[in-house]
């Protein structure tokens, strides 16, 4: 099987697998589609294996790193009773409060992309939270697709809502400063956005590609904003011109950084639409930005 580079795909196949990704596309439609591109010696299952996240090789930050204390918690759900799975990390013998960070999934639940990016805010120094909204439905059940057909059967405002309430169990952590921000991915973006706009106590909110709230409801945010945008995502940078347009308007704190070739997705170093370079980047922004604000 001929060996696959990320130079020799177009570009429109990483546009297929963002809509694949973001259910825009059935299975069926998408194998279809991605046929056309499967030339010269590539095969579509290639191409599929290709696309596909690899968690195994690609976690920096592992599940039993000494230098963190890591642990799954449960705080009450918005929906009846119900309680959210969340994993809680900080650096081991922590002496004082620290700083609190929630981390927002994209659109599949908790996987483990996203709890290693937990774990690797708070190997920088804080305290994080990583809710797993699909918790109500049995959680992330082991693969992305499952979890994308799960998280399509809940109601993104109920799953903002358990984020939020994870805010509020984070915030009176008994090891947290009380100074809590958020980093989201995908819709977790869409929620950092939106944390922003329904908690008027929130210290900091980086949005990673997220979509764009109502331009009505930019006067509701308070907490600075960090947004980090790739070139190449036309769907999510469609709404960019209106937001940023709102924030001038209503005076908003807020910090904007459109990276050059890279597509939506950009930070996630499990798929080939990852950029190292804007990943490694962005994320040194990040931190930097909730060293300041948190403190």
């Amino acid at each position: 099987m001929k060996k696959i580079n990320k130079e020799d795909i177009k570009q429109d196949v990483f546009d297929l697998y963002d809509d694949y990704a973001h259910n825009r596309l059935d299975r069926r439609d998408f194998v279809q589609k991605l046929s056309a591109y499967a030339v010269g010696g590539i095969t579509v299952a290639a191409l599929m294996s290709f696309l596909m996240p690899d968690y195994q090789d690609a976690i920096q930050v592992k599940a039993d790193d000494p230098r963190l204390q890591s642990d799954y918690v449960t705080y009450s759900s918005i929906k009846g009773g119900g309680t959210i799975n969340a994993l809680l990390s900080m650096p081991v013998n922590t002496k004082k409060p620290l700083g609190g960070i929630v981390v927002v999934h994209e659109n599949r639940g908790l996987n483990p992309y996203i709890a290693d990016v937990a774990r690797r805010a708070a190997l920088a120094g804080f305290i994080s939270i990583a809710p797993d909204a699909l918790t109500p439905l049995g959680g992330y059940p082991g693969n992305d697709d499952e979890g994308r057909a799960l998280q399509s059967k809940r109601d993104r405002n109920e799953m903002l809502a358990d984020f939020i309430a994870g805010y509020d169990y984070l915030k009176n952590h008994k090891n947290c400063t009380g100074k809590v921000g958020v980093v989201g991915f995908c819709f977790g973006g869409w929620v950092a956005n939106m944390m922003a706009v329904r908690i008027p106590d929130l210290e900091a909110s980086v949005p990673f590609y997220g979509g764009q709230p109502a331009s009505e409801d930019v006067p509701k945010i308070k907490a600075p904003l960090l947004l980090h945008y790739g070139e190449l995502d036309k769907g999510v940078n469609a709404g960019w011109p209106a937001y940023e347009a709102a924030l001038k308007q209503n005076n908003k704190e807020f910090t904007a950084y459109i990276y050059p070739n890279a597509n939506h997705g950009f930070h996630n170093d499990t798929t080939p639409r990852y950029d190292k370079a804007a990943a490694d980047l962005a994320w040194k922004r990040t931190i930097d930005f909730f060293s300041e604000k948190l403190s």
